[in-house]
C-alpha cells in the first residue's frame, strides 16, 4: 500500500467513525451516571430519519441536527422515567424501544427512501489542512468531524478534571453515598440520560446527513449495538471508547479498499466484516484468560494494562437507587 492510498485510508476512517464517536460519547455519559441505555440502536435509527426528514423539509442541516436530538433526548427521557421513577428494568426497556424505534423509523421513514437531501458540505481548515499527512488526516473534512474532536474533548474534560464531572461519576458508582454528601442523585441521572440520548440522536444525524447520506429501510442498523460494546471495551473512558470508534471506523475503510482489491468476492462480505472483525477485537481484549495473562506482566506494565484494558464498569451501572 502506497502512503497516498494509507493516507486516504486513515482519513476515511476518522470521517466514518464520526457518528459511532457521538454515540459513544453519549452512550458514556448515560453510564457513568449508572443508567443502561440499550435503545441507542433504534434511537440512532429513528433520529437519523427524523433529522434527515427535517433537514429535507426545512433545507437546513441545523434544523435536522436539532430533530434529531430532541428524538434522542425524548428516548433517552423514557428510559429515564422507566428506570429511574419507576424503578423496572433497564434492560427491558431500552432492548423494547430500540425495536419500536427500529419499526418506527422504517414505518414513518417510507416516504423519504431514496430521496434527495441536504448534506454537511466539507470544510477544510484553512492553513491546517495544508500540513502535510496529519492536515489531510484531521483537518480535511467537515464540520460534525471537527465537532466530534470537541466533544470527545469536553467530555473527557468534565469526566476527570471538572466539579460536575465528580458529581457525575459519583451517582453511578455510589449513589447512596452521593445522596447523603447532598447531590441530586435522581436529578442527575435524569440529566446525564438525556444528554446521552440527544448524543446519541446527533450520532443518527451524522450518518443520514454526513456519512451515508439520504435515508433507506434500516439505514444504520447494527451501529449501535456496535456503539454499546465499544463503550465497555473503552472501559467507560472517552478516550478509549473514541479509539475504540476510530478502530471501528478503520476496519470499515479497510474492508471497501480491500474491496476494490478482490473484486472475485461478494460485497456482502466486505459489508460485514467490520462487525466480525470488531467482535473477534472485544473478545481479544476480554475474558478471564485475559486478567491471568495482564497479572503475568511486569509491574510497570501491569498497571497500564489493568488501567486500558481491565476497567470494571460503574458500581452502580444498572441498579434502581432507593431514595429515603
Amino acid at each position: 500500500m502506497k502512503l497516498e492510498e494509507l493516507v486516504i485510508l486513515i482519513a476515511t476512517a476518522v470521517a466514518a467513525a464520526t457518528p459511532l464517536v457521538f454515540a459513544v460519547i453519549g452512550e458514556t455519559i448515560t453510564e457513568r451516571a449508572g443508567i443502561v441505555n440499550l435503545s441507542a440502536d433504534g434511537t440512532i435509527l429513528l433520529a437519523g430519519m427524523a433529522g434527515f426528514g427535517a433537514a429535507r423539509a426545512t433545507d437546513s442541516i441545523w434544523v435536522g441536527f436539532l430533530a434529531a436530538a430532541l428524538v434522542g433526548a425524548a428516548v433517552a427521557a423514557i428510559v429515564a422515567y422507566g428506570a429511574i421513577t419507576l424503578k423496572q428494568s433497564q434492560i427491558a426497556i431500552g432492548f423494547i424501544l430500540a425495536l419500536l424505534c427500529a419499526d418506527l423509523s422504517s414505518f414513518l421513514g417510507a416516504p423519504l427512501v431514496l430521496q434527495p437531501g441536504p448534506q454537511v458540505p466539507a470544510l477544510p481548515i484553512p492553513g491546517l489542512a495544508d500540513v502535510p499527512i496529519i492536515g489531510r488526516i484531521f483537518f480535511s473534512s467537515d464540520g460534525m468531524v471537527y465537532a466530534s474532536y470537541l466533544v470527545i474533548g469536553l467530555a473527557w474534560l468534565y469526566l476527570y478534571r471538572m466539579r460536575g464531572g465528580l458529581a457525575l461519576r459519583a451517582v453511578g458508582e455510589q449513589p447512596a453515598a452521593a445522596f447523603a454528601r447532598g447531590v441530586p442523585v435522581v436529578r442527575l441521572r435524569y440529566l446525564y440520560t438525556i444528554l446521552g440520548g440527544a448524543l446519541i440522536g446527533i450520532a443518527g444525524a451524522a450518518f443520514t446527513l454526513d456519512m451515508k447520506t439520504g435515508w433507506t429501510y434500516r439505514h444504520t442498523a447494527g451501529y449501535g449495538w456496535i456503539a454499546l460494546a465499544i463503550v465497555i471495551f473503552g472501559g467507560w473512558n472517552p478516550l478509549r471508547g473514541a479509539m475504540g470508534a476510530y478502530l471501528f471506523g478503520f476496519l470499515e475503510a479497510l474492508a471497501s479498499f480491500a474491496q476494490s482489491r478482490v473484486p472475485g468476492v461478494p460485497t456482502q462480505v466486505f459489508a460485514v466484516l467490520p462487525f466480525v472483525l470488531m467482535i473477534l477485537v472485544l473478545a481479544a481484549t476480554s475474558g478471564e484468560w485475559l486478567t491471568r495473562l495482564i497479572q503475568r506482566a511486569p509491574p510497570a506494565l501491569r498497571r497500564l494494562l489493568s488501567a486500558n484494558l481491565n476497567a470494571p464498569a460503574p458500581a452502580g451501572l444498572g441498579k434502581a437507587f432507593e431514595q429515603d
